[in-house]
């Protein structure tokens, strides 16, 4: 202890800080005698707390100083030297909280320190104490632990407050803990003391905002929910909103009824009770009470009982026994005394009387009279009190028990002895026992039925029905709703402070949609709800809903609340004049009655006074007080002597204090106040110096905000809220302006909530002495907010205005004024109120002002910081906004102005139609001061520049508001140039419109000037341009509009919505014709072009055709995709509007026609060349020439059923000689006169060998009638060459480099040449380069890969220089990502190439005949596909060519030793194209070989299968491999196993599963994802040969050469034992399309020796 008073305040550095000063003063002294004790800390105070008798500090650093009476160490501290809490050192404290006789700290991390008095386990069990511990010495942490979900988590708190006997916390999910001991926990318990934190269930799933605590009362500030029916909320959702789901028979009652009773959460039946000890210092407070130093009543502190603390009973209880635990005879058990403390009663009491006898209403009435008189007798019967403020009619602020009102006299203490012990001290009630008894019956019947608890004025009616609160408290239950549903319905406030309102979404100011929340003990009307009841669990205040409160302040036995409004509300004791106000009834909030001018914005509730912060006549903030006040020294010496605090608790009313608040006068010398707070019988505040006018400039700013939204409230109050609720209205305004009025009231309301939850924002501020940056200014962070609300509000008003609203008005504001004229003069400005006249335009314009004062005080703000501070750059940038957002709309108030007096000047019905809410007059010409060029003589033109068009009027006469005809010109197509002079000396201007061009003609060149001016600002600002900034003629020529065509043309009637350029559709837009066509694209010079979107109906059909593509010049020009309403669907290319070059349509989808699918080359809409006819229906498809959309020329068709047919056609029928082929390898060639019909010459050869030459007729489905010779076949007859000339496939078919031209044509055609004719390289490098931009800009949606691919693929790469060895990798892989992008060139080509393939070749083109020409076609695709790089990279030789090193190139050397003997690198279409390519390809190809190799497949493989029945060593033997090769060990996962006879598939293991990566189709390999190409398959057949290299080196000696006869038998055991699928296959697609260059050479005998093996096991013999 002596370490501690060593570390004492006064032996800090003596620097004395600026800010955060601190002073303190006894609230019971005279004011005029009061002088405030400075406290000198060398650092600033940030916070200060007050409890009973002493207090807390937090200064800067997070130290806390403690002083005044520390009974828990047996220390007196004064304030002047404040004892440093030595144990909180490095916990970074943010907030301390002092409650009667304990104290309370939170550190940054969310943690709580108590200490002090734990009687009643207010300072909770704490790490280093027992339930035991009645007092703590040093602050120790208390753990806030939610304990219900899984696994329990510690709670970060953000704020903390203390009453006497409890303790409240407000964590960061907004949700309030509480421990300690009374009802004023809130808490669904019966066990007290609650010595750990728990959550107080019944506020789960609200927003708390802040938290308060009385002695014996909670308060809680939480966000309103949103205005709904609470009655049409199912369980579910009244559990979402924190409530039960469950309702008692008096909730339903609350939830149906419409009178004004109070719901009392009462009904919990307390059983059991635990008694907490109690501190040395009230032992012997209650000893002395009575005789023989027993007490007077028992300890029942701990659970917030009806009973007082001294020996004064409550008069209202009148010590009746009744319920409790009885003896037969009547008589309450009576309690045991340990030590001379009677031990508390388990108490069982609080039940719900369910047999009330019934009464009138009329005896409760007298009851309650006479209780009244009694208590006020009672009151005056006794001297003045302690600090304790309370009556003595209600004593320690007893809990009315737990029960309805029919028990409300019922709740006393059940002890026989301790009424024998009390009797003496109620000698002085007018009521005994049996009075009290009697008044209990008539109490009983008099409530029968009745749902009012209150005792002080049952006959007030609060508010109806419809204004209940939103939300009312369900039935207590004992689990969280987020052990039911998680709740996910308030922001975290983590790190906030008590003050400090969360945050809303968006916007993070505070809110104003508040409640008001109180618990506890309610017999001095504490609680607000209208009686002395006692609520154990919280219920909102409804009295104070809709009041915007943003604080609330807890005073011993009474309440206060801050309203937005600078209003305060108190409620609760008023012995000492503490509320304010002498109105009836205190149980109930009451205003607080301020003289005229202050604006509260902070308070402070002590034991029996309010303390009050307020704005008054200048910037510097004043105090306010009210309460208790010292009686002069003359007056107390003729009182008798007063015993001490301790031997009397309950006072009477103070016979001095102050009732109204008051000025303290000493407030103007302690400087800028920023907080006021009270506790016990102290006051305290925390000044600034104003250091370079910082803290004054601040004040300012805030004092300035809340003085206008006070404004803003009594407007909306006296005038515009009574004029929307006139029933005149509507009919006074007409329809227009009723709609203007309300959205004029829209905006009015939104300002001023914005205005509100500003200077709440502000007053927050300056409370928040630890964190005031002034870039976290709501001004400077919600810029853009505030501006938008001021410009809204400000068009709403002009608007109003304009439409001539405010004069309609005129008499209904005299209406609604009545006689509230003296208050509307007051919020008039000066020269209005003077002359008596009501202009509600003016003063609804007033808020504008408040702009200037904004860039005013910021301005001031400004000067305190260096130029080069963030600081000062963000407060120099808003304050030029705010200034001249403020002259902007200045600016629109007198454009409203002019505009109202123009309609007033030229009022008529001609100019009616012209008038428009937003529309503003800038010019006009009714001086003839402009006129149309050409006009005739007598012709009369009036223009009229509004805001967003101008008007053209013929036959005017603008004196009298007429006209004939007028034309409407938008300003936002409207284009203004002006034409120089010449010699005709014309002061001209041209005016550009999207169907019509003019000439105006000015008088003057001043007036050309003029206009000229007004129409490119009028121009810009419709545009959204700077307006007064713009020159003349500089107006943009490309922007974006919307227009509707109104004359003949293409878009007649057409709705535009897009970009423009010089008066002509021109970029991306959107037009909408009144058929319901719709194009949405690109247009160029007023014409469709470049890609777009069009629907267009088809009337006949009743549906729509849909085109996605290209334009050009208005028409469909380039590659779509059109839908038809039919069911076609066409994709390729267009020309002119017609199918023209490749495409692909499908048909018979929506149709009952055939479904088929075309692929091929259009000329004109009709197919005409090389096309490929899938007939779904008849499961045929035709692959040839076609004409005129009819089958002419070669062709290929092949069926279903197997049939192969190659010929020619002619319009469309099988016409001349043909081949056809059936799937049993019968053969017929001769003459086709119709599909399938054959009628002339011809031969047949059958599937035996034997052959019938002559004449045939007939259709080869159905029969055939034949005049020829039958042939025989013979065993040995010499091979008839003639004939098998005849049956050779592809001698009728197609060329396959003449197949499809169309798409190379295409795709010459994207590169910009006319296909390999003509055209530039470096344009085909900038249409690439122009297309993959154009995609990356219309395609947000892009992956990240994606845009980087197309990023690399934008750098046109360096494609005229010779391609070297060096530079020939970044071609390939160019190529690469080319190809892999549809909207390049490439990628199109490859990706149009794989579908006609797959077209071909998928489905019914699966036949094995069609081999040889998918192989030539795929070798035509690489050839033209060459050519087209080669154009790009004119630098790569011709197919086959050498690509030389470069000169001197530091690679040279590296690339020839790793390339070996070879030196140079050649180059072919294939080993460059066909990886590119044959990977999309594959599966239809390797299809097509599979079903030619499908027969020695068979025999391949069941020869694998026998053969690999034999083990390794017996397969070595069978095969002749020499036994110098056959492996001894194997290792099997590092491990080496011996290699036995019977063993399998242990040698050589490596080299197999290598050779399995050759087949794609093989499940074994997982490696086998990329061998498509011919070189990937080779590349694994060189590693299957390394690798069995590897294996049989070391089993020989020295070097070894493999000769072929050693080789080819092990390497046929590694094909054995690999057991690859389709080997055939993959021998024959490497053979038909590997490179020409690798075939003479080592890897080509590698394959060679693959080949051998196959058909070595192929023709394996099976015995």
């Amino acid at each position: 202890m002596e370490n501690i008073e060593e570390s004492s305040a006064d032996e800090q550095a003596p620097t004395l800080p600026e800010r955060g000063l601190f002073h303190v003063w006894h609230s019971a002294g005279l004011s005029e005698h009061l002088c405030p004790e400075r406290v000198l800390l060398s650092r600033p105070v940030l916070q200060a707390a007050l409890g009973e008798n002493h207090g807390l500090l937090l200064t800067q650093g997070g130290q806390v100083y403690s002083f005044g009476e520390l009974l828990w160490r047996d220390l007196r501290i004064p304030a002047s030297a404040p004892l440093l809490e030595v144990s909180l050192l490095g916990k970074m404290v943010i907030r301390v909280a002092a409650g009667g006789f304990h104290c309370g700290a939170l550190s940054e991390q969310g943690n709580i320190f108590m200490w002090g008095e734990n009687t009643a386990g207010q300072c909770g069990l704490t790490e280093k104490g027992t339930v035991t511990n009645i007092t703590v010495s040093e602050p120790c942490l208390v753990s806030v632990v939610d304990s219900e979900v899984v696994p329990p988590v510690a709670v970060r708190v953000v704020d903390l407050a203390c009453g006497r006997e409890h303790s409240l916390a407000l964590s960061s999910r907004n949700e309030i803990w509480a421990w300690g001991s009374g009802c004023q926990l809130g808490l669904v318990t019966n066990t007290f003391p609650v010595w750990r934190p728990q959550k107080v269930e019944h506020l789960a799933c609200r927003n708390v905002i802040q938290i308060a605590c009385g002695a014996y009362h909670s308060l809680a500030l939480v966000r309103s929910l949103p205005v709904q029916n609470y009655n049409n909320h199912s369980p579910l959702e009244k559990k979402e909103q924190g409530q039960s789901a469950y309702y008692s028979v008096t909730e339903r009652e609350e939830l149906t009824t419409a009178d004004d009773a109070q719901y009392c959460p009462l009904g919990v039946e307390l059983t059991e009770v635990t008694t907490g000890e109690t501190s040395p210092r009230r032992r012997c407070l209650r000893r002395s009470l009575q005789p023989g130093g027993r007490s007077a009543v028992s300890s029942l502190r701990a659970i917030s009982c009806p009973y007082t603390e001294d020996g004064n009973s409550n008069t209202k209880q009148m010590n009746i026994p009744v319920g409790g635990n009885r003896e037969p005879d009547g008589r309450a058990d009576p309690p045991t005394q340990i030590d001379g403390i009677p031990k508390s009663h388990p108490l069982s009491v609080w039940r719900t009387n369910k047999n009330p006898s019934l009464a009138d209403e009329r005896e409760l009435h007298n009851l309650l009279r006479k209780l009244s008189v009694h208590s006020t007798e009672t009151q005056q019967s006794h001297g003045p009190g302690d600090s304790d403020s309370l009556s003595s009619h209600t004593s320690d602020d007893s809990c009315i028990s737990l029960t309805p009102p029919t028990d409300l006299f019922t709740s006393s203490y059940k002890d026989e002895l301790s009424n024998k012990s009390q009797a003496s001290n109620f000698s002085s009630s007018p009521l005994g026992l049996e009075e009290g008894r009697l008044c209990l019956e008539t109490e009983r019947k008099a409530l029968q039925g009745q749902k009012s608890s209150s005792l002080t004025n049952l006959n007030q009616k609060g508010k109806t029905a419809a204004n209940r609160r939103r939300s009312l408290p369900g039935t207590p239950t004992h689990g969280s709703p987020r052990r039911r549903q998680l709740c996910v319905c308030r922001p975290s406030s983590a790190g906030q402070t008590q003050a400090a309102a969360p945050e809303e979404a968006g916007d993070s100011l505070p809110s104003l949609e508040t409640e008001v929340w109180s618990w506890g003990r309610g017999s001095e009307g504490q609680l607000g709800h209208g009686d002395q009841l006692a609520r154990l669990q919280p219920l909102c205040i409804k009295s104070l809903m809709g009041e915007e409160v943003i604080k609330v302040a807890a005073g011993s036995h009474h309440s206060l609340a801050l309203t937005a409004q600078c209003q305060v509300f108190s409620w609760g004791s008023n012995m000492c004049g503490q509320l304010g106000h002498v109105n009836s009834p205190v149980t109930v909030p009451q205003q607080v009655k301020l003289s005229e001018g202050l604006r509260v914005w902070d308070m402070s509730a002590g034991q029996s006074h309010s303390l009050l912060l307020a704005d008054g006549d200048c910037v510097q903030p004043i105090l306010l007080y009210c309460g208790q006040q010292q009686e002069p020294m003359s007056a107390q010496s003729e009182r008798p002597h007063q015993s001490e605090r301790s031997c009397q608790r309950s006072p009477n009313r103070a016979e001095n204090y102050r009732v109204k608040p008051t000025v303290l006068p000493f407030c103007i010398e302690m400087g800028y106040i920023s907080t006021v707070c009270s506790g016990g019988q102290s006051c305290a505040l925390l000044a600034d110096c104003n250091v370079m006018g910082f803290i004054s400039a601040i004040h300012e700013l805030a004092s300035s905000e809340r003085r206008f939204y006070c404004w803003l409230s009594s407007v909306k109050k006296l005038l515009l809220t009574p004029i929307r609720d006139r029933e005149s209205l509507c009919p006074s305004l007409g329809e227009p302006c009723m709609n203007l009025f309300s959205a004029l009231c829209e905006s009015f309301v939104r300002l001023s909530v914005l205005i509100g939850r500003h200077s709440t924002s502000l007053s927050l501020f300056l409370h928040d002495a630890q964190g005031r940056d002034v870039t976290s200014f709501p001004l400077l962070t919600h810029t853009d907010y505030f501006l938008d609300v001021y410009k809204e509000y400000c068009s709403a008003v002009g608007n109003f205005q304009v439409m001539g609203g405010f004069h309609s008005l005129q008499k209904l504001i005299r209406e609604c004024l009545g006689s509230q004229q003296t208050m509307f003069a007051q919020l008039c400005p000066a020269d209005q109120s003077v002359s008596g006249d009501v202009d509600l335009g003016s003063l609804l314009y007033r808020p504008l002002q408040q702009l200037h004062q904004y860039s005013r005080d910021l301005l001031k703000l400004e000067v305190c910081y260096d130029v080069s501070t963030i600081e000062y750059q963000s407060l120099h940038q808003c304050c030029s906004q705010y200034e001249s957002l403020s002259l902007s709309l200045l600016k629109k108030k007198n454009e409203a102005e002019t505009t109202l007096s123009f309609w007033k000047t030229h009022s008529g019905r001609n100019t009616e139609v012209l008038r428009l809410p937003q529309r503003r007059v800038v010019c006009e010409s009714s001086n003839r001061s402009l006129t149309l060029q050409n006009a005739g003589r007598f012709s009369n033109h009036w223009f009229i520049l509004f805001n967003d068009t101008l008007v053209h009027t013929q036959g005017a006469i603008p004196t009298q508001s007429l006209f004939s005809t007028h034309h409407v010109y938008p300003l936002t197509c409207l284009w203004v140039k002006p034409v120089t002079e010449d010699s005709s000396g014309l002061y001209a201007i041209k005016v550009t419109c999207p169907e019509e061009n003019f000439t105006l003609v000015a008088s003057t060149p001043q007036e050309k000037n003029k206009w000229l001016r007004s129409l490119n600002q009028a121009v810009d600002q419709v545009l959204g341009g700077a307006g007064p900034g713009s020159s003349p003629g500089m107006t943009a020529m490309s922007r974006t509009a919307s227009y509707m065509f109104t004359g003949e043309g293409r878009f007649k009637d057409a709705q535009y919505t897009g970009c423009w350029l010089a008066g002509r559709v021109h970029g991306r837009g959107t037009m909408k014709w009144p058929d319901g066509r719709r194009y949405c694209g690109n247009f160029k010079n007023g014409l469709e072009d470049g890609y777009g979107e069009c629907i267009i109906p088809n009337k006949a059909l009743d549906k729509l055709d849909t085109y996605k593509g290209h334009w050009r010049d208005g028409k469909i020009h380039g590659f779509g995709k059109y839908k038809y309403s039919n069911g076609e669907v066409y994709e390729g290319c267009f020309c002119d509007g017609q199918r023209h070059g490749y495409g692909m349509l499908s048909s018979g989808k929506l149709a009952k026609t055939s479904s088929s699918v075309f692929i091929g080359h259009w000329i004109q809409d009709k197919k005409t060349g090389y096309g490929v006819h899938d007939d779904f229906t008849r499961g045929e498809k035709y692959m040839g020439m076609w004409l005129d959309d009819h089958r002419h020329g070669n062709a290929v068709v092949v069926t279903q059923c197997g049939v192969y047919y190659e010929g020619t056609f002619k319009e469309n029928k099988m016409s001349g000689q043909g081949l056809l082929v059936t799937d049993d390898d019968t053969a017929f060639h001769g003459e086709f006169s119709d599909d399938w019909t054959v009628n002339g010459k011809a031969i047949l050869s059958l599937a035996n060998g034997d052959c019938l030459d002559g004449l045939f007729s007939g259709e080869w489905s159905t029969g055939l009638k034949v005049v020829g010779t039958y042939t025989k076949s013979v065993f040995d007859e010499p091979e008839n060459k003639e004939r098998n000339t005849l049956f050779r496939l592809g001698q009728y078919v197609v060329p396959a480099d003449q197949r499809w031209s169309c798409v190379f044509d295409e795709c010459w055609s994207r590169l910009g040449r006319d296909a390999a004719r003509g055209g530039e390289r470096t344009a085909a490098w900038e249409n690439i380069a122009v297309t993959i931009t154009a995609t990356r800009r219309h395609s947000p949606d892009l992956s990240r890969s994606q845009s980087k691919v197309l990023e690399s693929l934008e750098f046109i790469p360096q494609h005229e220089e010779p391609v070297t060895t060096a530079n020939y990798d970044s071609i390939r892989r160019y190529l690469i990502k080319a190809c892999e992008t549809p909207i390049h060139p490439l990628g199109w080509l490859v990706e149009t190439l794989v579908t006609v393939y797959r077209m071909t070749y998928v489905g019914v083109g699966s036949n094995r005949r069609l081999l040889r020409q998918a192989v030539q076609e795929v070798q035509a695709y690489l050839t033209h596909f060459y050519s087209i790089v080669r154009f790009l990279f004119p630098g790569l030789p011709v197919d086959g060519g050498i690509i030389p090193d470069p000169p001197d190139s530091p690679s040279k050397n590296r690339h020839n030793s790793s390339t070996a003997e070879q030196g140079a690198l050649v180059v072919s279409c294939s080993s460059l194209l066909l990886p590119l390519l044959l990977p999309r390809l594959y599966p239809p190809l390797f299809t097509l070989y599979s079903l030619q190799e499908e027969q020695k497949e068979a025999q391949y493989w069941e020869h694998i299968l026998r053969l690999n029945k034999q083990p390794d060593q017996s397969l070595l033997t069978f095969l002749g491999v020499q036994k110098k090769f056959w492996p001894v060990w194997v290792s099997i996962l590092g491990e080496k196993k011996q290699i036995v006879s019977n063993s399998k598939d242990a040698c050589f293991v490596s080299a197999v599963e290598t050779l399995q990566q050759i087949s794609l189709s093989d499940t074994a390999c997982s490696l086998a994802s990329n061998t498509f190409t011919p070189s990937d398959k080779l590349l694994v057949i060189q590693k299957t040969f390394e690798e069995l290299n590897q294996e049989v080196k070391p089993m020989l000696e020295g070097d070894f050469l493999w000769c072929m006869d050693d080789l080819l038998p092990l390497f046929l055991y590694v094909v054995l034992r690999a057991r690859i699928r389709n080997l055939g296959a993959e021998v024959s697609l490497i053979e038909d399309l590997m490179d020409p260059n690798v075939q003479l050479g080592e890897i080509g005998l590698m394959f060679t020796t693959l080949k051998a093996c196959y058909i070595q096991i192929q023709g394996e013999t099976t015995t």
